[in-house]
């Protein structure tokens, strides 16, 4: 199951890239917040928004859980505007799963 309403059609590779990898990070927590991050923000990053982002995404989940949700501060190198943004979105855990077409 995933949680994607965003087509990767239209989408140049590498934001289809990178919107695989954020649905499937590998704890269910992370897939929803870079999954629906990316749908909501992935089409208007910047070339270096996106090289940031994905220098995000390449850190461990179980850290990324941490910085995100506060319980570790986040490192000096993460304390950007797109790691303030990933971290201040708020996910809709409700939101109704649907398979792949």
């Amino acid at each position: 199951m995933t949680g994607v309403t965003l087509t990767s059609a239209g989408l140049d590779p590498r934001r289809r890239r990178i919107l695989f990898r954020c649905w499937h990070r590998g704890i269910r927590e992370m897939d929803l917040v870079f999954g629906q991050f990316a749908e909501a923000e992935l089409a208007t990053l910047s070339e270096a928004e996106l090289d940031e982002f994905e220098t995000i995404m390449a850190e461990e989940d179980n850290d990324l859980v941490r910085w995100i949700m506060g319980t570790w501060p986040v490192p000096e190198r993460f304390q950007t505007p797109i790691f303030a943004r990933l971290a201040a979105y708020t996910p809709d855990f409700d939101k109704p799963l649907r398979t792949p077409e």
